[in-house]
Order: structure tokens, then C-alpha cells, then sequence
């Protein structure tokens, strides 16, 4: 497990989200990355029963419930602007007296192997429909966001070009603390409340 960087690629002028993925993935192939497989990222929104409230009325702490495929035997949750827990599989079972608040929502994609970098690009879905683009970089042979940014930056500018995004907050928030899989998980839990934000802005109000 090395640094990681998660970011929303937009949807090419005229393309659709498969063919803007096709776009990418043939640019990483032109770099020389080498498929690894494929990945899978979900994510699945709970909030307090009403039963439980305090007081009426109260809104519900919302919690979001996460498994990578890069950890098949963890479950990570997630509150906003709060800790992340990681358990075992088992946790879902806990989660019986919590209500599911939105649709899930899952990436999923391709691995690639480029040197020390390893790279997935996958195709964000609600349901049946997809509703964006995820790009993950992870840079192995590291542990510290703040020593290899600039490498990171350096791949990501080679193949999203002017859609290259800044440091993700987390990196700010570690400074020179060793990275680690929660802090993935969170800039995913972004990406996806980011991209649910966007299919709720009416028609008319997009410019």
C-alpha cells in the first residue's frame, strides 16, 4: 500500500462515459502501463433509524459503508468529517438496524501497472445508469503523501491533461503522517457524495 490520489475525470465534449474511459485506458496503454486485472469500489449510505432519534425531529448522523476490492476481507465506515472504522466482512451484518438512505453507488474498472505507479480507471454507476468517471494513481514504493505529490502530479498530467486535479484534502490533513487505506476510502466517499451532488442539479440550472 503506497499514496494514493482519487479524482472525477468529466465526460469528453461528444463522448459518453464509455467512450471517455476507452480514451483514457488507451492513453495509459500508449504510456506502456500493462492491465492488472480489474477493481471495484462501493459504497452504500446509512442514517439513524427514527426510532433512535434523541429528540424529534433530530436529523440522523449519516454513515457511509465501503468495501474496495483491494481489501476483500475489510469493511470501512465512513462518517463525514469524522473517523473511518475498518472491520472485518462481517460488519454489514451489524447494520440491520440502520436504514439505507440513498442508492448505492459503486466504481468499477481496470487496473493498470505502470512502473512504481498502479492505475484504475472506472465507471461510476447508481443503478443501472452511469453517472461518471473515477481515476485512482497509487504510488507503491512510498508512505508519505508529502514525498511523492510531485510524482503523482507528474503521471496524472501525462494522461488527464487539463483535468489533472490539485492535492486531495487528505493529503493536507496527513502532512507527513504515514498514508494508509482509510484515507483512500475517504477521498472515494468524496468522489462519490461529489458525483450524487451532481445528478440532483436541475437541467436548467447547469451552464
Amino acid at each position: 500500500m503506497g499514496v494514493t490520489c482519487v479524482s472525477q475525470m468529466p465526460v469528453a465534449e461528444g463522448k459518453s462515459v464509455q467512450q471517455t474511459v476507452e480514451l483514457l485506458t488507451r492513453k495509459l496503454e500508449i504510456l506502456g502501463a500493462e492491465k492488472q486485472g480489474t477493481f471495484c469500489v462501493d459504497c452504500e449510505t446509512y442514517h439513524t433509524a427514527a426510532s433512535t432519534l434523541g429528540s424529534q425531529g433530530q436529523a440522523g448522523k449519516l454513515m457511509y459503508v465501503m468495501h474496495n476490492s483491494e481489501y476483500p476481507l475489510s469493511c470501512f465506515a465512513l462518517f463525514e468529517n469524522g473517523p473511518c472504522l475498518i472491520a472485518d466482512t462481517n460488519f454489514d451484518v451489524l447494520m440491520v438496524k440502520l436504514n439505507a438512505k440513498a442508492s448505492k453507488i459503486e466504481t468499477r474498472g481496470t487496473r493498470y501497472q505502470y512502473c512504481d505507479f498502479l492505475v484504475k480507471v472506472g465507471t461510476v454507476t447508481m443503478g443501472p445508469s452511469a453517472r461518471g468517471i473515477s481515476v485512482e494513481v497509487e504510488y507503491g514504493p512510498c508512505v508519505v503523501a508529502s514525498d511523492c505529490w510531485s510524482l503523482l502530479l507528474e503521471l496524472l498530467q501525462s494522461f488527464l491533461g487539463s483535468h489533472t486535479p490539485g492535492a486531495p484534502a487528505v493529503f493536507g490533513n496527513r502532512h507527513d503522517s504515514v498514508y494508509s487505506p482509510a484515507d483512500t476510502m475517504v477521498q472515494y466517499m468524496e468522489l462519490f457524495n461529489k458525483i450524487r451532488k451532481q445528478q440532483q442539479v436541475p437541467v436548467a440550472g447547469i451552464r
